[in-house]
């Protein structure tokens, strides 16, 4: 009689546990929608707001597109921490207020004897004899990015010094990045590597970013009289042109991350108002020196179609098969806008146009003799 008595209450409590446990589940679903209409409502009102952020607080449009902030945990001022064992960390100064952090890497046939050597001695290395290469990196994070460290090991594989400098505001540059405070760190670092070169060849090698502050600072050192040796372009971008069709309708590479979102390209349009106005074509146009222009075809960023619109365009000014030189690399190898570090016939065409740069120094001086 009492099993009879409380079966009745044993599925009377299971039932209502049952029932307890369905409202938990019910209430619990009801607050995570709650919460997500609320992110979504707040998603909704930041794009609403945006445009109006953005015009109250121009500077914003900088941070977004030189995205310096972004970088890796590492410390910038133990180079041998990333296999960097003949590489000295050194900081010079720009101008008042503005400390630039700067990796040079030696010849590789110079490694042994680099081991335990201060700053002075590396700066005395530059007068060696050796190229001298200043390496301008694109616009994000710093000089500890895998594909910058991989060009700095081909340099010096070759023979070559590498100087890789983080812009201000880069890495662990102080100051806020300009385009004229980055052509401002670019050229004095040229003249303190000229200074100490004796001589040697001198080469920008800009990619990306790089490739506007490299030809911006060719420009400049070709007025004053005192020009870079040549230029390397890695992966150059053409900016919109309201003159030609085929870049007024082609997104900015530093902004294609935004460009997807529609109206917000608006506020990108015009760089010039941010002090981004970098026009690589211009500069080609009055460029004299000496050009590599590096590009796979399968760049996401800037299409293949840009190098060959600056090919074309320094050939005809140089007038010149020989002095303006493109190496395309094949886009199945999947390099993209920042792989072509990975490319194992880079160092030959490295080599062979270093070589030409030699056989042009010293026939010009053959010619002064």
């Amino acid at each position: 009689m009492r099993k009879r008595v409380d079966e009745p209450v044993a599925r009377e409590r299971t039932e209502h546990k049952s029932t307890k446990r369905k409202i938990s589940e019910v209430q619990r679903r009801s607050r995570l929608w709650v919460w997500i209409k609320r992110a979504l409502l707040g998603l909704v009102v930041l794009y609403a707001a945006l445009p109006f952020i953005l015009r109250l607080f121009p500077g914003i449009v900088q941070h977004l597109v030189y995205k310096h902030a972004i970088s890796y945990f590492v410390d910038l001022s133990r180079p041998h921490d990333l296999a960097l064992n003949h590489t000295a960390n050194m900081y010079l100064s720009s101008e008042e207020g503005v400390t630039l952090g700067m990796w040079h890497t030696v010849p590789e046939h110079r490694w042994a004897e680099a081991q335990g050597k201060d700053l002075d001695w590396y700066e005395k290395s530059l007068g060696d004899g050796s190229p001298v290469f200043i390496y301008l990196h694109g616009n994000t994070g710093s000089r500890a990015y895998p594909h910058r460290i991989g060009v700095a090991k081909i340099l010096s594989s070759l023979g070559y010094h590498a100087l890789v400098m983080d812009y201000r505001g880069f890495g662990d540059s102080t100051g806020e990045p300009t385009e004229a405070g980055l052509t401002t760190d670019a050229l004095y670092l040229y003249n303190w590597a000229r200074a100490r070169s004796k001589g040697s060849l001198v080469v920008f090698w800009g990619h990306s970013l790089g490739t506007a502050v490299s030809t911006n600072t060719a420009v400049k050192l070709q007025e004053q009289g005192n020009p870079v040796d040549a230029v390397i372009l890695e992966g150059a971008f053409l900016k919109p042109d309201v003159s030609d069709d085929e870049l007024l309708n082609f997104p900015h590479p530093f902004l294609w991350y935004y460009w997807r979102f529609p109206y917000i390209q608006y506020f990108f349009k015009d760089l010039s108002k941010n002090k981004i106005a970098f026009n690589i074509h211009e500069n080609v146009k009055k460029m004299r020196t000496p050009l590599l222009i590096l590009h796979s075809k399968d760049d996401h960023l800037a299409p293949f179609w840009m190098a060959e619109k600056l090919y074309s365009t320094a050939k005809s000014v140089l007038n010149s098969d020989v002095l303006v030189k493109l190496a395309p690399f094949d886009g199945s190898h999947g390099y993209l806008h920042n792989g072509l570090y990975r490319d194992p016939g880079l160092p030959a065409i490295i080599r062979e146009f270093v070589q030409s740069l030699i056989a042009k120094s010293g026939s010009t001086q053959r010619q002064r003799l």
